[in-house]
């Protein structure tokens, strides 16, 4: 059988937990907009994956707020859904259909290793979902039903993405299909690809930080953002002439990290322009940036979110476009592993 040359293709998404952060959108958002005018592309709000640890009945309703919530994300930061379907990842059930069978790939093994569930779960394994332990095979199968080719992630999720390349690659021997599915490859873009918490610059900005002053929403208002950046934590010293300046400063670091992306600089050029400055004046710079260039992303979503009716319609439309890729990709596996003639 001859191998197969795959078209160009990325397929992203991020999990309806949490309102979305500058984190979201300057590690990841601001460059699945410029992707998309780069390559194919399919953006997915993985609502299969937000069940893994907290689901139930009274968790309905906020989940289907959070799909449309983070959906309006996407489209308000840039991505046009008329260009790159933007859909939930229930709406396609071909997701679960590949996982399954790259649970009969994958092994247990290579679940063992994967260093995320261990962070998760801590001591209380025994308390975890299988869905949990098993995410992985279903970012495989998120990834892989579509044959993207790459996919933008951040360093927390590389080992998910070899796992990934490991299923396909055993896939492609088990069953006579080389180069069936490709060896997707990883796009870490952009200067500020893992923005930290503005409370403690050693931990990543996150979702589930206690602190809501640890990081900025996408739906904070102006003042909300100014404020949270005028008391962000920060050390006695000015700003350094350098970048061997920063060293052990990891507070300074991030906030020259998050001007240098929001101003689509070099973190070089934000250091040399406010070398010497206090943080009390560089302050006032980054929220003036910040605000500019993130209220205006807030307000585009208090519009979407006005009207759930029309979000549901393009998730419904994306889930459409996306399948259409989908099912020829899984009834050909279906043919390749037996399940029919």
């Amino acid at each position: 059988m001859t191998a197969i040359t795959h078209t160009n293709r990325v397929l992203s998404g991020m999990q309806p937990t949490n309102t979305l952060h500058l984190g979201n959108y300057l590690g990841a958002l601001k460059n699945w907009v410029a992707m998309q005018d780069r390559m194919e592309c399919l953006y997915c709000v993985v609502d299969m994956h937000a069940i893994t640890q907290d689901s139930g009945y009274g968790k309905r309703e906020t989940l289907a707020a959070s799909i449309r919530e983070v959906a309006a994300a996407y489209i308000a930061s840039g991505i046009d859904p008329k260009k790159s379907p933007v859909f939930n990842q229930s709406r396609v059930p071909e997701h679960a259909e590949l996982a399954w069978v790259f649970s009969c790939v994958a092994r247990l093994g290579w679940m063992d290793r994967m260093t995320q569930f261990k962070e998760k779960t801590g001591k209380h394994k025994e308390r975890a979902s299988v869905g949990l332990y098993t995410y992985p095979i279903l970012m495989a199968a998120d990834i892989l039903i579509y044959q993207a080719t790459h996919v933008p992630v951040g360093e927390d999720q590389r080992q998910h993405l070899e796992l990934t390349r490991d299923i396909a690659q055993k896939f492609n021997n088990d069953f006579a299909a080389p180069g069936f599915f490709p060896l997707t490859e990883p796009v870490i873009t952009g200067p500020a690809t893992r923005v930290m918490s503005l409370r403690d610059g050693t931990k990543k900005m996150s979702k589930t930080d206690e602190s809501d002053m640890s990081r900025i929403n996408l739906t904070d208002d102006a003042d909300t953002i100014a404020s949270k950046i005028r008391k962000a934590r920060t050390d006695p010293n000015p700003l350094p002439e350098s970048a061997k300046g920063l060293e052990g400063r990891p507070e300074a670091e991030n906030l020259i990290n998050i001007y240098a992306a929001l101003a689509d600089e070099e973190a070089e050029t934000v250091i040399r322009r406010f070398a010497g400055h206090q943080f009390s004046s560089f302050k006032s710079e980054l929220a003036e940036l910040a605000v500019a260039k993130l209220t205006p992303i807030a307000a585009e979503m208090r519009r979407l979110l006005a009207d759930p009716a029309e979000i549901d319609r393009t998730l419904k439309d994306g889930a459409l476009r996306a399948r259409a890729i989908a099912a020829p990709i899984m009834d050909e596996v279906k043919r390749l592993v037996g399940f029919v003639g």
